[in-house]
């Protein structure tokens, strides 16, 4: 097994926390313990605030070509790096090691990109009222970020937040999720090889409670972006208004797939079995309700069976498609979500159990699971899965879809699949979601603006509009 670092990493220096407990981290494939690593709490984030609060006149002030140099330099790095952080992530999230490496890769990407983005953050003179005026907007760094991060994209949602706030000026402080801070940790390794200046970049690992609390409390954070539950994305915007903190959210989905009579199956079922199981469908946008028309289902229900009978399940760091749930919490959420809608009248076309014995004997496996027949009042149709599992609800008309998929307080992605434009136009024009895919399941492009409406949050990751979260619009009027 690959050498791992278990430290936090506060003002360019590893370290351990104040307290003396370690936390025991638990491999998803084998119930292996694979590490422990330092229960930080109130005086380790403070400290770390303390760090990025100090670092911050001289990040801000260096040239952007020179955060640009060195963002560029973490890119070559992760790049140069990548197998052993695959092998890190697989062993801490059980993914496989292949798709692993794809989110390192994809990871450096936003490194690679706002190394470019560092110099391009422009201000703009405004036409003035008077020949002996000047109006100036300028960008600035909004200061001390901290960026709190989800288990289940462990290392791609750090350099989204980071590299941004780098790039735009702002030092941070990161807390990683409890289940994964190995592959957190191991960027920060990066980070200090490629030169990034003490206290720039900063991360604290433990109580999230007390973590959290203190970057709330903390009137040196003036911004937190954070990626994870609705609940707590609500909580931590209520609890930000009272300094009136900055704060992006990328929250819950509950993401529709719409498959048009017109569409190109084939197309449509691969996409869908990637989207989907992507991860073990443990991503926030993977299709949650998959809605086909009544006209095509049985065909489109036979082709992406048979699709599905294909994938192959086991321990992350085999060849396989897909890996374990993250905990058994995760794998009765599933497994109840199927119970609910078989006992409302759904049918099991695929799946629909734990897989137990030999070798999935002590990890977190399900089945993937196709339903058909899903209807409204069932919990999977309300609430968002978070694993291996593909409802189809049938449909018949254009109205009925959108009407349907837009039954969420969830706003975050979707789906359709057709070969008519008119139709595409309406639809697109008509989901109430941040981002839309036509034709496509995959989303993640880093020069796209990541994000959702609605309850599944505010502000952008990624693209031109990323860094619009970590800068401060000022306006000079200037008189000679």
């Amino acid at each position: 097994m690959t050498e791992m670092r278990t430290q936090l990493f506060i003002n360019g220096t590893w370290t351990e926390a104040r307290s003396s407990l370690r936390s025991a981290l638990f491999n998803p494939a084998t119930g292996e313990q694979i590490a422990t690593v330092p229960v930080g709490g109130t005086e380790d984030a403070r400290a770390a605030i303390e760090a990025a609060y100090a670092a911050f006149p001289g990040w801000s002030r260096t040239a952007a070509e020179e955060r640009s140099v060195i963002l560029r330099r973490i890119y070559d790095l992760i790049v140069a790096n990548a197998d052993r952080l695959a092998e890190i992530m697989t062993l801490e999230q059980g993914k496989p090691v292949k798709e692993a490496k794809g989110e390192v890769l994809w990871g450096a990407d936003f490194f690679l990109w706002y190394s470019e983005e560092a110099k391009r953050i422009n201000g703009e003179i405004i036409p003035s009222s008077r020949p002996t005026q000047r109006i100036l907007v300028q960008r600035q760094p909004i200061g001390v970020v901290a960026a709190i991060t989800p288990w289940n994209f462990p290392s791609s949602m750090i350099t989204r937040k980071v590299a941004p706030a780098l790039a735009a000026g702002c030092t941070v402080v990161v807390k990683p999720a409890p289940e994964t801070p190995l592959s957190a940790i191991a960027l920060f390794e990066i980070f200090e090889q490629a030169g990034l200046p003490a206290g720039v970049a900063n991360i604290v690992v433990g109580d999230a409670q007390q973590i959290g609390r203190e970057f709330l409390d903390n009137d040196k954070v003036r911004k937190i972006s954070f990626t994870g539950s609705t609940p707590v994305g609500k909580f931590l915007l209520e609890q930000s208004a009272k300094q009136v903190k900055k704060v992006s959210l990328e929250l819950g989905g509950h993401a529709p797939f719409i498959v048009f009579p017109d569409a190109d199956l084939e197309a449509a079922a691969e996409g869908l079995l990637y989207n989907k199981f992507q991860n073990n469908g443990q991503t926030c946008i993977c299709a949650n309700r998959i809605f086909v028309h009544e006209t095509i289902e049985a065909e489109f229900t036979e082709l992406f069976a048979k699709k599905l009978r294909e994938v192959t399940v086991g321990n992350g760091m085999s060849d396989v498609n897909v890996g374990p749930l993250i905990h058994e919490r995760a794998l009765a959420k599933v497994d109840g979500h199927v119970r609910d809608a078989l006992a409302k009248g759904a049918k099991l076309v695929e799946g629909g159990a734990r897989l137990a014995g030999g070798e999935y004997e002590s990890g977190h496996y399900y089945a993937p699971t196709l339903l058909t027949g899903v209807t409204p009042d069932m919990d999977v149709f309300r609430e968002e899965t978070f694993g291996p599992v593909a409802p189809f609800i049938t449909f018949r008309t254009e109205d009925e879809v959108v009407a349907m998929a837009n039954d969420t307080p969830f706003g975050l992605a979707s789906y359709l699949y057709t070969r008519d434009l008119a139709t595409t136009m309406r639809v697109a024009d008509r989901l109430e979601y941040g981002m839309v895919g036509i034709n496509e399941s995959a989303l993640g492009y880093v020069q796209a603006p990541f994000g959702g409406i609605k309850q599944s949050g505010m502000g952008r990751e990624g693209g031109q509009r990323g860094v619009d979260d970590f800068v401060e619009i000022k306006y000079l009027n200037l008189n000679f």
